[in-house]
């Protein structure tokens, strides 16, 4: 899995996540803080709170704070999303 930081201040962190196929990103959570999903290219899962939810090109999904999420590209090309964290990570 590839990460890149378009843009980050104080309140707010962009970035571009990549996916390969058969990468995936573990369930975690993120205290203090919002992450928000686009999805730019491809298609993959989306994990949250023990559901699964298909990705796929202009969805937005939302990861509230404190509550497990993940992502799982099950496909055979490349899956982008981009990714909002407010606030940003210390």
């Amino acid at each position: 899995m590839g990460k890149s930081t378009l843009f980050r201040s104080d309140r707010v962190m962009v970035g571009l996540n990549a996916f390969e196929p058969g990468q995936e990103h573990a369930l975690h959570a993120h205290e203090g803080m919002d992450k928000v999903y686009q999805v730019v290219q491809g298609t993959g899962t989306f994990l949250l709170e023990g559901r699964e939810e298909p990705m796929e090109p202009g969805l937005v999904l939302v990861a509230p704070e404190g509550v497990p999420h993940g992502i799982r590209n099950s496909s055979n090309e490349r899956l982008l999303v981009l990714a909002i964290l407010a606030p940003a990570p210390g």
